[in-house]
């Protein structure tokens, strides 16, 4: 059997395709592109005896030799009902798939995966990212697994603990006084000087999605390929909620699943919610959010290359996007924690949050099924927590 099914890359945009066996960023009309894939002969049944690895799923993701997979054994987190929790939301059917539980603590590290295996495949060697923080620290883990060279600029303001992973796998690191957008400036400037560097920014490769997409093969499997009412995910750049999209109506074309997919929630916080202003206004694409500011520091992206995606994503799926404070998610994050013994992520916080909204509010309904993605681990977030008292 054929390792990955990968037939070409596809613009979202402009419709043209592009052979997927070279190095590529956008489309020439400055789109992301997306992987596309023969409907494999894959039956259920196949994945019983492999891995409980995101690889599991392996004729739909774009790498086509076995021998070329880089891997931290990435994957299949659990998906955990929270009783406590939801009774007091009022959501009782509520899970959380807990993406901390995987390398480098986050969901970024799916996309590193499948992004620097793809990457090596083709013949890259080294990479340069701006990043807020977690898909910095799992892509330069990935990287050195891969034996690549690789530069991360990241805000000064970053999680400290992102830095320190990035500089102890040996990446070089370059902190930038601003937001992503300049480090993302910087990296623009780095690879024109310094020719050799691929640009891995978020959806300037198209394979970091595929990655991020096992979350929803995963889910789907997970429940026995009966879907949720209601998925909920903490949106930034938007890779994740993107790649959840894509992986389920690839379910539905391999005849897996059937009926409507979840309504899709994308959250974001009040101090940066650009999707959220551009989907209440009804417009295909954001604008850019000024003085972009939140705890949740991982969705602190005033503008996303994938925003239309993301938008195109809530519609086609009768879902919603949601803004929440600071103070809101924070007070979710430890009622999380006191009730279900689970310390998660603001970002992850930021769901629950919004999840309070929509059932206040009716949008989730008495009896739905609601899966909410905690994107990564509260251990990486200590400030989150209020100081220890003085004990001497």
């Amino acid at each position: 059997m054929t390792f990955s099914a990968l037939s070409h890359l596809e613009c979202p945009r402009c419709g043209a395709t592009h052979d997927a066996d070279q190095i590529i960023g956008l489309c020439p009309c400055g789109s992301p592109l997306l992987a596309r894939y023969d409907v494999p002969a894959l039956r259920k049944e196949d994945l019983a005896s492999r891995a409980p690895d995101l690889w599991r799923y392996h004729e739909l993701l774009p790498v086509r030799s076995p021998e070329n997979v880089v891997t931290l054994g990435e994957g299949m987190t659990p998906l955990l009902p929270l009783p406590r929790y939801g009774a007091e939301l009022g959501v009782d059917r509520l899970l959380m798939k807990d993406e901390g539980l995987i390398p480098t603590g986050t969901f970024k590290a799916r996309g590193a995966a499948v992004g620097v295996s793809r990457a090596y495949e083709v013949g890259v060697r080294k990479i340069a990212m701006p990043t807020n923080g977690n898909a910095g620290s799992a892509w330069a883990a990935y990287a050195a697994r891969a034996g690549m060279e690789a530069l991360i600029a990241m805000p000064i303001a970053a999680p400290e603990i992102c830095r320190r992973e990035v500089t102890a796998v040996g990446a070089r690191l370059q902190l930038i006084d601003g937001l992503i957008g300049d480090a993302a400036a910087y990296i623009r400037s780095l690879i024109q000087e310094q020719p050799g560097y691929f640009d891995a920014s978020t959806l300037k490769e198209p394979y970091r999605i595929e990655g991020k997409k096992t979350m929803g093969l995963e889910i789907a499997e997970q429940l026995n390929w009966q879907l949720p009412d209601v998925i909920v995910y903490p949106t930034g750049g938007g890779v994740g909620i993107i790649g959840i999209w894509k992986a389920l109506n690839e379910l539905r074309d391999l005849g897996w699943i059937e009926g409507p997919l979840p309504r899709l929630v994308a959250v974001q916080s009040t101090g940066c919610a650009p999707i959220v202003r551009a989907w209440e206004k009804g417009l295909p694409e954001s604008e850019p959010w000024p003085d972009a500011k939140t705890v949740a520091f991982g969705i602190t992206v005033p503008k996303a290359l994938g925003d239309f995606l993301v938008l195109q994503a809530i519609a086609e799926t009768n879902g919603c996007a949601v803004a929440v404070d600071d103070e809101d998610l924070l007070a979710e994050l430890h009622q999380v924690a006191q009730l279900e013994g689970s310390f998660i992520c603001p970002e992850g916080a930021a769901n629950f949050a919004a999840i309070r909204q929509l059932r206040e509010s009716g949008w989730i309904r008495a009896g739905e099924q609601v899966v909410a993605l905690n994107t990564g681990a509260g251990l990486k977030y200590p400030e989150t927590v209020p100081p220890l008292p003085d004990l001497r």
